[in-house]
């Protein structure tokens, strides 16, 4: 069973030639962070609006040899009080299909709080995004958890298995304000990204992906990984309105 792409051709281009280019592109910048790390915090809207912001975290990976990666997103329509994996066997995207990692589904199917549930993933653009760069880099496997309305310590139980894994790597899938202007937001996001490198929890209205983001700070701060960031801006850097913008940051969290 394949889950198909979604938001090719909105969220980004739907032509495969186009697709490789626009990522290359993004990617064709500096590895800003050595050794490379364990997991990165990347946003998910429009590669027009955040995808250069998206391309400096991916740069990281730039070169490693990358198994298996975990992409955390939140659900923006279908709502789940669970982690839900998709009822596929791969995700389509223009540059192919990436297989769902049978032995990271195996991992995490026996806790209470992951399901598994189409529905959640078939329009859910927050975890597919990502899917072109990872490809890019080599990734031929994902384990791809939407999370809905849980606690962080439900998350995180779930990452204390998957963070034993020591060639496992993570993305954690989030913007930052949504719809403040230009200055607003600025000040918001600046408070947030502090409030990411101490590892401390954010609120709803700091990072749309605040459910997933919450669990993976809390599982980071348990087993010391320490963050970085790497780039942050908003919509009206990129291709926006400065009156009604999106704020978007990437990070690096070490061992």
């Amino acid at each position: 069973m394949i889950r198909p792409a979604a938001v090719a051709g909105l969220f980004y281009p739907g032509d495969a030639h186009t697709l490789e280019k626009t990522v290359d592109g993004f990617l064709d910048v500096p590895a800003a962070t050595s050794p490379t790390p364990r997991a990165l915090v990347a946003p998910h809207a429009g590669y027009v609006y955040s995808g250069s912001t998206a391309g400096q975290a991916y740069a990281c990976w730039k070169g490693a040899d990358l198994g298996p990666v975990v992409v955390l997103g939140p659900c923006h329509r279908v709502g789940i009080p669970a982690l839900a994996l998709p009822d596929a066997d791969a995700l389509a995207t223009p540059l192919g299909e990436v297989s769902v990692w049978e032995r990271g589904v195996e991992l995490v199917s026996d806790f209470e709080q992951v399901v598994q549930d189409a529905r959640v993933h078939a329009e859910e653009h927050s975890i597919e995004v990502h899917l072109p760069f990872l490809q890019r880099l080599g990734v031929t496997e994902v384990l791809p958890l939407a999370v809905g309305w849980v606690s962080p310590a439900d998350v995180a139980e779930v990452l204390d298995v998957l963070f034993t894994e020591p060639e496992l790597r993570f993305v954690v899938s989030s913007d930052l304000s949504h719809y403040l202007t230009y200055p607003e937001a600025q000040a918001q996001d600046a408070q947030t990204i502090e409030r990411i490198l101490a590892l401390e929890s954010v609120g709803h209205e700091d990072a749309c992906g605040y459910y997933p983001l919450n669990g993976f700070l809390l599982a980071a701060r348990d087993h010391g990984w320490q963050p970085k960031l790497l780039a942050a801006c908003n919509s009206g850097d990129t291709a926006g309105d400065k009156r009604r913008v999106v704020g978007y940051a990437s990070f690096a969290f070490y061992e």
